[in-house]
């Protein structure tokens, strides 16, 4: 079942000129989606380095809004002050994401995600924009042994990724207090739903096992598989990101958990997939991977009261839609 953003949201983002940076990517283009489908005026601003084209060549005639695609880099500033020319909320989804690729090139990640942050929030306070959603991660909470993870825990970020999106958050709070910008951060929990990427082994886990179960492989899990995440369906973290846009009150860069709220083991995932895609539970066992972390589950208590949010697909069914649509468009031998 589709989910029906007219039915959640109404009439609240007709006309609404927004930037959606990142808007060729997988959470960006859902994103975009979310936004025409409800009357908004949506920019896309992509460099196509992760982002595809065809992300977004199916949107323009799905409702009532529009959709217009610049191709530009954040680190672009006058790209970028073209595409945030006029408008009331960014999306700002564009990031380098991985946190194995963070390793090996810190300082082009660095420059990505945290200078072009800095780049996206200078360019907001020029062209008077209302408030800035920001894309940051559950990886900031690092390895503390603590759950479900609350947004007042200090965080311990074990990678160059983790503590990039770390200093966004900082950013997002600290020009909500020095200029007249709100901002919000949503701690994203282990996304995955149609359009992630598969080609890539940096790819996220579901995107990787779906690419090698479809294709008869042997899934390759990290450890033991007994580490746990907050598997989120995309829908979820779009929805989190319109309430913030509409909320009334000031955000001041408060941090707030999307999640659902729920752990699932790797080992479980590998199964309840097997089953879902209709393959015989074919896994191996490797090594622990640098920078990842043992357990991640959200506390979404604060969540719940700054922005109304609670999950609207559960794990089962978001799995379910995202195994339908990489059986509808994967073909070929597994790389």
């Amino acid at each position: 079942m589709m989910t029906n953003w007219q039915e959640l949201h109404a009439d609240h983002f007709e006309g609404v000129p927004t930037l959606v940076t990142g808007g060729a990517g997988f959470i960006g283009s859902h994103l975009c989606e979310g936004l025409v489908k409800l009357g908004a005026r949506v920019m896309a601003l992509d460099d196509l380095s992760a982002g595809k084209r065809e992300n977004l060549e199916s949107l323009s005639h799905i409702g009532p809004g529009n959709l217009e695609f610049v191709e530009g880099s954040i680190l672009d500033e006058t790209a970028l002050g073209r595409a945030m020319q006029g408008r009331r909320f960014v999306f700002h989804q564009g990031a380098l994401p991985s946190v194995p690729l963070s390793i090996q090139a810190p300082r082009r990640f660095h420059e990505v995600n945290v200078t072009g942050t800095q780049i996206v929030l200078d360019t907001a306070v020029k062209c008077g924009v209302q408030r800035v959603m920001f894309a940051a991660s559950s990886s900031a909470y690092g390895d503390s042994k603590t759950l479900p993870k609350l947004e007042t825990m200090t965080p311990l970020p074990k990678s160059p990724y983790a503590a990039n999106k770390l200093a966004g958050e900082h950013l997002m709070r600290a020009y909500a207090s020095c200029f007249d910008l709100d901002t919000a951060v949503l701690r994203y929990f282990n996304i995955f739903g149609p359009r992630q990427n598969a080609n890539s082994e940096y790819s996220g886990v579901i995107a990787l096992f779906a690419k090698i179960l479809i294709n008869d492989g042997r899934p390759m899990i990290h450890g033991d598989g007994d580490q746990s995440r907050d598997f989120t369906f995309i829908d979820n973290v779009v929805h989190a990101n319109l309430l913030a846009a509409r909320c009334t009150k000031p955000l001041g860069g408060e941090v707030v958990n999307v999640a659902c709220g729920r752990a699932v083991t790797i080992n479980e995932l590998a199964t309840k997939m097997a089953r879902a895609l209709d393959k015989r539970q074919k896994v191996e066992h490797g090594p622990p991977r640098a920078g990842d972390v043992k357990h991640s589950l959200a506390d979404l208590t604060r969540v719940r009261a700054l922005i109304d949010y609670q999950p609207i697909v559960d794990f089962e069914r978001g799995l379910e839609q995202t195994m339908d649509w990489y059986s509808s468009v994967m073909v070929g031998p597994s790389r």
